[in-house]
């Protein structure tokens, strides 16, 4: 896979990289205004998902997705690169992807509870994109210390960086070198 180049098409002139292409898993991106708001609300009220974002709003509603899609694209405004929509066969199972932070890019994935079992596959195939992207050297995953199966991470080649705080909450600090 070829690394992108920002310099060859910046994100300023309008030109994004290409989302990853269905592959044979069925697994697609997309961008997260192409869903129907409707499956974010409802993914995200999910009280299944509060175990796993202690930053998540008690009350998720149809203004909290609107205000999640503004902010994940004007992140792919600013940056060139974001979150995307996830799909498995068509089905909306998500959402994912890259936000840069002051120290490099952060990764996260946040699936429907029925699509958990899906994310080191999703994963996989988001941290291709990031090898293939020249700005993006490493990244670093934060979870909650609720999540205690953590051998996926381990397989993708992530390592413990130790705990931080977040806005008040205690996550657990991960790097993956994707250069």
């Amino acid at each position: 896979m070829t690394r992108h180049d920002p310099a060859a098409a910046p994100a300023a002139q309008g030109a994004l990289p290409p989302a990853p292409a269905p592959d044979a898993a069925g697994l697609a991106f997309l961008r997260l205004p192409d869903i129907p708001p409707e499956a974010i609300t409802a993914h995200m009220s999910d009280p299944r998902l509060a175990a796993h974002l202690p930053l998540l709003p008690p009350v998720w509603d149809a203004e909290a997705t609107a205000r999640l899609v503004a902010a994940k694209e004007a992140r792919w405004a600013r940056d060139g690169l974001g979150h995307w929509a996830l799909l498995h066969r068509g089905a909306y199972i998500g959402w994912g992807g890259f936000q840069k932070e002051a120290e490099g890019w952060d990764f996260g994935l946040v699936l429907t509870p029925e699509a958990f079992g899906l994310g080191p596959a999703a994963a996989r195939r988001a941290l291709e994109f990031a090898r293939a992207d020249s700005r993006i050297p490493f990244v670093t995953l934060l979870l909650p210390p609720s999540r205690t199966r953590l051998g996926a991470l381990a397989r993708l080649g992530a390592r413990a960086e130790g705990e931080v705080m977040q806005d008040g909450a205690r996550f657990l600090k991960f790097r993956l070198d994707t250069a």
